[in-house]
C-alpha cells in the first residue's frame, strides 16, 4: 500500500488585533439595542422560551424578564446583531427582572461577520467588566477605546451565587461610515499626480486594513532618481521602506527600513499612520509608534507620475522590486489629505481603478484556540480510506514544541503523528493495533499512550481552515455539540498574543516568547534581570570605592536602570577625594598656526558618550573641573579689556563662553585678571599683551552648568611670528551627591513627600536604612486601587507590597539576625511584568513570578511618602539614605531641611562601615560618609589595604629608633606606652612578607635591655627558624621545614606571643613583613646577618609601628635612618629576573657548609663593625635605646620583669618543659593561615 499522504499544513506567523480609536462623533452615545428586532438577539442556549435572548433588552419585563441560558457556565454567551458596522462607546447591563439571576462580571467580544471574534482588551489584557449586584439596577460602562463592529457578544464569567445567569443589555454608540476597497490580490488603485514629478517635504498617509494573507504591498511610489516609499505586509508584520533623493541606490546606505506590528494577517482591522517631515518619520501601527530618521542627505521625496495602492502594477521601473499584491480590504485611505477610495468610487480621472470593488468580502473563517498545554484537544471524525489520507490546516503558535495531529491509519498500517519539535515540523508513523480511524488535533484524554505518543507537549496555539479528505470541517457544529468532541477550546476565536509587542525587554534586550510568557536576552546590553532592567555597573566612583575597589578604569551608569547607558571613566580612588575622570579625543598640547577670523581653527571634543551621559555625571557630582591652557607667542586670547575675543570655547547646550580657565562665568578675563597678576596690568590675560615671547594663560573651568567643553575656536595665529598651543584637560569630578544623601526621621508622624512615582510597567526602589524600631514604613505611594509599599514589619522581616489591580502581592525577606541594630542595611525592591523581587543586604533574594494575564500597569496618583504613610500610621523611626527610584535620585537632605520632624543627614557611618578599614586603620566619621585613617597602619590607601613595599639591595638598611620613653608618663594609653612595655618582651605582634632567592638570611631580630631576644632567620636550606631566648631560659629553636622559603615567591609570616603561648602563621601570598635587629646578637644570628638580605619587603608591622612605611612616606620627620639604596617597589610585580639580579651576590660562597640547620651555628662570627656597617642582612633594624632613664623608670621596668618571671613559674610543668624543648615543626605549610601553637 502506498504511504499515507499528509495534506498541506500552512504555518502562519501569528495574529494580533488592536482596538480602534475613541469615537470622533461628539454625540456618539445613542442607544443602539432598544430599536432592534427580536431576530437580532441570539445566544448559546436558553432556559425556556420565556428566557430567550429576545427578552434581553434593558428595562424590559416581558417574557421571564431577561435572558437566562439552559446551564449557567462560562461557555454561555448573548449575542446582539446591530444591523451594520457601528461605533460602540459604552454598554449597560441588568439582571433578569424580579429574580435572583444576574451576572457579576463579564467580557465582551466583537466581530464584523458573526465569525472570527475579537476580545475587547485594555492594555493588552482581556478586560473584565463589573456586572450587577441585584436584578434591576443598571450598571453602565464607558469604553476607554471605542469598537467598530456589527456583532457584539456578552460572555458571563461570574453570576449571583444564589441564582443563575440572567442578563438584560443596552449598547451605546452611533453609526459608522467609511470608504472601503476590496483587493483580490491582482487589483490595485493608481493615484496619478497633476504634474510629472511630485516632490514633497511632508507626507501623511493613513489607512485601515484587514487581510488573511501574510504578504502583500499596501502602497508604493518611486521616482527616476531612486526615491521610493513602500508599505507592505511581510510575514504578518508591516514594513516601511523609504529612500530620499539618492540616485546611486545600489551603492549607498541611504535605504531605510522599519518593521512594526505583529500578527496582522488575522482578518481584523488594523490602523496605519505614516507622518514624514523632511527626514523625521513617525510610523504608527495600531497603538504602537516608532520614531526614526531616514538615512542619506536629502530631505525631500520625489515620486514620478503616480502612487499605487494594493500592489505594484507595472514592474520594471528603476528601483522596482517584485512583491505580492495585497489581498484584503483597505478602509479610509488618505494620502496628504486626499480620500483615495472616495475618488475611486466617484471615478475621478486622477484615479485608475484596476478590478477593485468597494465592499469588503468577508471569508467565513472559524479559528480555534487550544488554551491548555495539557487538557485541550479537538476530536474530529474521519473516513477510512485505503488509498491514503488527506489532512490540511493552518496553525500558529509561539511554542517550539507541541503535538498538532494524531490519527490511526486504516488496515492496521500504523498511526500517524505530526508535531513540532524545536520549532521544526515532524511527521512520525508507527505500527500499532487495529482501531477505528480517527483524526485529532491535540491529544484527547481517551487515547492510549501509544495512540497519542507525544515526546514533547500538547499543542498551544490557534488553528483554522481544517480540511479532512479535502472536505472543510464546520467548527460551529463542533461548538454546538453535533460534530466530534473537544475540551478546553476557544472556538471562533484565535486568542494568540504577541508578548514581545511592545518589547518590554529594556535597554536593547532581545525578546522571545512562548504561549504564556516572554523572555529577555540581556547579553551585550550591560544590564541584567528578567527584563534587562538593572545595570551591571555602579552609579559612581564613590560606589566602587565603597566596594573596596582601587583606582582603575570602570564603567559607571549614572542613572542606574534609567535610559542612559554606561560610561567608561577613570576612578582615582584616593584617601581624601574620589575623582572621576572622563577623557576626550585630544588631551595633549596642540600647536596652532595660520588661523584667522575668516579661517578660524576649531577642534571639537569627543568623550565617547552622549551629552546626556556627561550631564548626568556632572549633575550628580559635588564639584567638576576642566583645565584650560593657552600658550601663546604673539597670539591674543580674549582681547581684553574690551575687544572682541580671538578665542572662545563652547560648552553644554552648544553655548559659547568668553571667559577662560581660572575666571568666573560672565567675566571676560583669565585667571591672572582676577588675581591681578597679569604680565601687563592693562590686560586681563597674559596672552592679550601680544608679546613676542612665549607665555600662557592656564586655569580651571569649574562652573558645572557650562561643562563639559565641547569645542575650542582660535582666530589669532595668522600674523607673522604668531603661534599658539592649547590644551583642554579631561573632565574631572569628585563627590557623589547621592550616595551619602540621608535623612533622619525623629517621630513616627514625620515623613517626606515627593511627586508621584510613575512606573507603570517597571519599577525599582533601592535605599539604605538603619533603625532601632520594631517596625515602620519606609516608602508608600497610593493610587485609586493600586499601591506600592516597602516596610519593616518586624526586626527580622522586610516586606515589599504592590497591587497593580490583580490583588496585593507581597515579597518578604526573613533575616536570621535583627535588622533594627542601628547598622546600615541595603534594600532593593523591583517589580516588572515578569517578577516581583526583594533583596535585603546579601540575603537570598525573594522572587515572585507575575501572572501571565491580568492587569499589569501600576497606576499611582498620590504623593510619594518616604518615612511614613498617607495615614501617618506606622511611620519610620531612623535613617534612610541613597534613595533611588528607577535610577532617579531623590534629594532627601534638601527636602528634610524644610520638613519638621526630619533632619538632613545621619551620623554613625563608622558603626556600620568601620570594619572596611583594614590592617589597623581607624574609621573617621564624616558628615557625608567616612574615611580610613591609615596613620597607625603598615598599609595605605582608602581602606588601608594597599601594601607599602620596597626593594632592598645588598648593603641597604633602615634603622628605626625609639628614643623617647616620655609618652609613657604623659599618656599611658598611647601606642608609645605599648611599645615601651614591649621592651620587656611580654608579648609580640609581628607580621611581615618577604620575597627572596637568597639563604641564609636574618629576617627578624629583637632584643631587650635584659638580653632577651627573638630572631627569625632563613637557614641555608631555606627553612624558617624562630629563635627565642626569654629570661633565664635557654635558647629555644623552632624550625618550620615545609620547603624552601627562598624560592622567589611571596611569603607571609605572622608571629604572635603573649606570655608563654606562641602562634606562628605562615602562608604563601602577599602579606605583612617585619625585620628588627639588635646591637647584641648570638653568634648564629650574627652569621645570618652578615650575609645580608636582598629581596623585597612589604608592609612591615611591629606592635602598632610601621617602620618601612615611615621610612618611605615620612623620612624627614620619623626616627628612621636609611643606608644604601632603598627603592619603593611592588613585590608582586617583580619578575624572576629582578629577584635573581638582587639575590645572586653570595652564590659562590658556602660559609655554612653542612652544618645541621637545627643546631646553633659554630662558624666564626664577623666583627661588630661588619654587622653594623658592612653587608646588612636585616631589612629593618628596631633598636630599643633604653638610656638616660631616671632610676624610678628603671625600677618600674625591673619590677615588671620580675613579675613576668613570677608568672612564668605559675605555668604547669608540662607546658614549661614543652616550651623549653627544642621543637621541630615538620608539618607541611601548604595552605594559608596554618597555625603552630607552641
Amino acid at each position: 500500500m502506498d504511504s499515507p499522504a499528509l495534506g498541506a499544513v500552512a504555518l502562519l506567523l501569528a495574529g494580533f488585533w488592536h482596538l480602534g480609536l475613541t469615537a470622533t462623533n461628539y454625540n456618539c452615545d445613542g442607544a443602539l439595542v432598544s430599536t432592534l428586532p427580536s431576530s437580532a438577539f441570539t445566544s448559546s442556549s436558553d432556559f425556556f422560551s420565556t428566557h430567550s435572548p429576545s427578552f434581553a433588552k434593558l428595562n424590559r419585563r416581558d417574557g421571564a424578564g431577561g435572558w437566562s441560558p439552559l446551564d449557567s457556565n462560562e461557555q454561555q454567551w448573548l449575542q446582539v446583531d446591530l444591523g451594520d458596522r457601528v461605533e460602540i462607546v459604552g454598554v449597560a447591563t441588568q439582571g433578569r427582572y424580579g429574580s435572583s439571576d444576574w451576572v457579576t462580571s463579564y467580557t465582551l467580544m466583537f466581530s464584523d461577520t458573526g465569525r472570527n471574534w475579537k476580545q475587547y482588551r485594555k492594555d493588552d489584557t482581556v478586560w473584565v467588566f463589573t456586572g450587577n449586584s441585584n436584578a434591576d439596577s443598571v450598571v453602565h460602562h464607558k469604553l476607554l477605546h471605542s469598537m467598530k463592529a456589527r456583532f457584539l457578544r456578552f460572555i458571563p464569567l461570574k453570576w449571583n451565587v444564589g441564582g443563575h445567569i440572567g442578563l438584560r443589555v443596552e449598547v451605546f454608540g452611533c453609526s459608522y461610515k467609511s470608504d472601503i476597497a476590496d483587493f483580490d490580490g491582482r487589483s490595485s488603485l493608481l493615484y496619478r499626480f497633476n504634474q510629472k514629478l511630485m516632490s514633497t517635504f511632508k507626507d501623511v498617509v493613513s489607512l485601515k486594513f484587514k487581510s488573511m494573507q501574510e504578504d502583500g504591498v499596501l502602497f508604493h511610489g518611486e521616482g527616476q532618481r531612486g526615491d521610493y516609499i513602500t508599505l507592505e505586509l511581510q510575514k504578518g508584520k508591516l514594513s516601511l521602506h523609504i529612500n530620499l533623493g539618492d540616485s546611486n541606490l545600489h551603492f549607498t546606505n541611504s535605504h531605510t527600513s522599519i518593521t512594526l506590528g505583529s500578527l496582522l494577517d488575522d482578518q481584523h482591522w488594523h490602523s496605519v499612520l505614516i507622518e514624514r517631515f523632511n527626514k523625521q518619520v513617525n510610523f504608527t501601527v495600531d497603538k504602537h509608534t516608532q520614531h526614526f530618521r531616514t538615512k542619506g542627505d536629502s530631505d525631500h521625496l520625489d515620486i514620478d507620475y503616480e502612487l499605487s495602492f494594493g500592489g505594484i502594477p507595472v514592474p520594471g521601473k528603476p528601483g522596482t522590486f517584485q512583491r505580492k499584491n495585497f489581498h484584503g480590504c483597505i478602509e479610509n485611505l488618505y494620502y496628504n489629505g486626499v480620500n483615495i477610495i472616495d475618488l475611486a468610487k466617484r471615478r475621478k480621472p486622477q484615479i485608475y481603478t484596476g478590478n477593485v470593488t468597494f465592499s469588503c468580502s468577508e471569508p467565513q473563517i472559524v479559528p480555534i484556540t487550544f488554551v491548555s498545554s495539557s487538557r485541550s484537544y479537538l476530536l474530529l471524525p474521519g473516513t477510512p480510506q485505503i488509498d491514503g489520507l488527506s489532512v490540511s490546516f493552518q496553525f500558529r503558535t509561539w511554542n517550539k514544541d507541541g503535538l498538532l495531529l494524531s490519527t490511526e491509519l486504516s488496515e492496521n498500517s500504523g498511526s500517524l503523528l505530526v508535531y513540532l519539535h524545536g520549532g521544526r515540523l515532524t511527521l512520525l508513523i508507527q505500527k500499532m493495533a487495529e482501531d477505528p480511524v480517527e483524526i485529532s488535533e491535540g491529544c484527547p484524554d481517551n487515547f492510549t499512550d501509544s495512540q497519542c505518543l507525544n515526546p514533547i507537549t500538547a499543542f498551544q496555539g490557534c488553528m483554522r481552515l481544517i480540511f479532512i479528505d479535502n472536505q472543510p470541517k464546520d467548527l460551529i457544529l463542533v461548538q454546538q455539540g453535533s460534530l466530534g468532541n473537544f475540551s478546553d477550546l476557544h472556538i471562533d476565536l484565535c486568542d494568540i498574543k504577541d508578548r514581545c509587542l511592545p518589547n518590554y525587554c529594556e535597554h536593547g534586550g532581545k525578546c522571545s516568547q512562548s504561549w504564556t510568557t516572554f523572555y529577555c536576552d540581556c547579553n551585550d546590553t550591560s544590564y541584567t534581570g528578567a527584563t534587562c532592567h538593572n545595570s551591571i555597573y555602579e552609579q559612581s566612583c564613590e560606589a566602587y570605592r565603597h566596594q573596596g575597589k582601587t583606582s582603575d578604569f570602570f564603567y559607571i551608569d549614572s542613572d542606574g536602570s534609567g535610559p542612559l547607558g554606561p560610561l567608561r571613566v577613570f576612578c582615582n580612588i584616593t584617601e581624601d577625594k574620589i575623582w572621576t575622570a572622563v577623557q576626550h579625543n585630544n588631551t595633549g598640547l596642540t600647536r596652532v598656526q595660520g588661523a584667522g577670523p575668516e579661517k578660524p581653527y576649531t577642534m571639537s571634543f569627543n568623550y565617547n558618550s552622549s551629552s546626556e551621559q556627561l550631564e548626568a555625571v556632572i549633575n550628580s557630582a559635588e564639584y567638576c573641573e576642566q583645565e584650560a591652557a593657552y600658550h601663546c607667542k604673539k597670539s591674543r586670547l580674549l582681547n581684553t579689556p574690551n575687544g572682541i575675543p580671538f578665542a572662545w570655547w563652547v560648552g553644554r547646550a552648544n553655548e559659547k563662553h568668553l571667559y577662560w580657565g581660572g575666571s568666573l562665568p560672565g567675566i571676560q578675563q583669565c585667571a591672572c585678571g582676577l588675581e591681578e597678576s597679569c604680565l601687563d596690568m592693562r590686560y586681563f590675560c597674559n596672552c592679550d599683551a601680544d608679546r613676542e615671547e612665549w607665555t600662557n594663560d592656564t586655569g580651571l573651568l569649574a562652573f558645572k552648568d557650562h561643562l563639559p567643553v565641547t569645542q575650542i575656536v582660535i582666530t589669532d595665529t595668522n600674523r607673522s611670528n604668531s603661534e599658539a598651543a592649547w590644551k583642554i584637560g579631561p573632565l574631572r569630578c569628585y563627590g557623589d551627591r547621592q550616595f551619602w544623601n540621608a535623612a533622619s526621621f525623629n517621630t513616627e508622624a514625620s515623613y517626606l513627600h515627593f511627586p508621584t512615582f510613575h512606573a507603570e510597567v517597571s519599577a525599582d526602589i533601592s535605599f539604605f536604612f538603619k533603625t532601632t524600631s520594631l517596625s515602620g514604613v519606609f516608602l508608600e505611594n497610593l493610587g485609586m486601587k493600586d499601591f506600592i509599599r516597602v516596610e519593616i514589619r518586624s526586626p527580622k522581616e522586610i516586606t515589599f507590597s504592590i497591587d497593580v489591580g490583580n490583588g496585593p502581592t507581597e515579597a518578604t525577606v526573613q533575616s536570621p539576625t535583627p535588622l533594627n541594630d542601628n547598622q546600615w542595611h541595603y534594600v532593593r525592591a523591583e517589580r516588572n511584568l515578569k517578577q516581583t523581587s526583594l533583596q535585603v543586604d546579601n540575603l537570598p533574594k525573594k522572587v515572585l513570578e507575575a501572572p501571565a494575564e491580568g492587569h499589569f500597569r501600576l497606576q499611582l496618583n498620590s504623593q510619594l511618602f518616604v518615612g511614613g504613610t498617607a495615614s501617618r500610621q506606622k511611620g519610620f523611626l531612623g535613617c534612610i539614605r541613597s534613595l533611588h527610584l528607577n535610577g532617579q535620585k531623590l534629594d532627601l537632605e534638601e527636602r528634610a531641611k524644610m520638613t519638621p520632624g526630619v533632619k538632613p543627614g545621619c551620623p554613625g557611618h563608622c558603626s556600620s562601615y568601620g570594619n572596611l578599614c583594614h590592617n589597623g586603620g581607624k574609621c573617621v566619621e564624616k558628615y557625608n560618609g567616612y574615611s580610613c585613617d591609615c596613620t597607625g597602619s603598615a598599609y595605605e590607601g582608602p581602606y588601608c589595604k594597599e601594601e607599602v613595599s620596597a626593594l632592598f639591595e645588598a648593603g641597604t638598611s633602615i634603622t628605626y629608633i625609639f628614643q623617647e620613653p616620655y609618652p609613657v608618663t604623659k599618656n599611658t594609653s598611647t601606642s608609645s606606652s605599648a611599645i615601651y612595655a614591649d621592651a620587656i618582651m611580654s608579648k609580640e605582634n609581628i607580621a611581615f612578607s618577604f620575597l627572596t632567592a637568597h639563604a641564609p638570611s636574618l629576617l627578624l631580630y629583637i632584643n631587650t635591655y635584659f638580653h632577651e631576644y627573638l630572631a627569625v632567620i632563613l637557614s641555608k636550606n631555606g627553612s624558617l627558624q624562630v629563635r627565642y631566648k626569654l629570661s633565664k631560659d635557654g635558647l629555644l629553636i623552632f624550625t618550620i621545614d615545609s620547603g624552601n622559603f627562598a624560592n622567589r615567591e611571596m611569603h607571609r609570616v605572622k608571629i604572635n606571643r603573649e606570655g608563654r603561648e606562641l602562634i606562628i602563621q605562615v602562608c604563601h601570598g602577599r602579606s605583612f613583613a617585619l625585620f628588627p635587629h639588635s646591637l647584641t646578637m648570638d653568634p648564629e644570628v650574627s652569621k645570618a646577618n652578615a650575609y645580608g638580605f636582598t629581596g623585597c619587603m612589604s608592609s612591615v608591622w611591629y606592635n602598632h609601628i610601621a617602620p618601612l612605611k615611615a621610612a618611605l612616606r615620612h623620612p624627614s620627620i620619623a626616627p628612621v635612618t636609611v643606608k644604601g639604596s632603598l627603592t619603593e617597589s611592588s613585590c608582586s610585580s617583580l619578575t624572576e629576573a629582578d629577584v635573581n639580579t638582587a639575590t645572586t651576590i653570595y652564590s659562590s660562597s658556602d660559609p655554612f657548609g653542612k652544618t645541621d640547620e637545627r643546631e646553633p651555628l659554630t662558624n666564626a662570627v664577623r666583627s661588630d663593625s661588619a654587622v653594623i656597617g658592612g653587608v646588612i642582612a636585616v631589612v629593618i633594624f628596631i633598636i630599643f635605646c633604653i638610656i638616660a632613664i631616671m632610676s624610678r623608670f628603671l625600677y618600674q621596668h625591673k619590677q615588671a620583669h620580675r613579675s613576668s618571671q613570677t608568672k612564668e613559674k605559675e605555668y604547669p610543668e608540662n607546658l614549661e618543659s614543652s616550651f623549653k624543648a627544642d621543637t621541630d615543626l615538620q608539618n607541611t605549610v601548604s595552605e594559608c593561615k596554618r597555625e603552630y601553637f607552641i
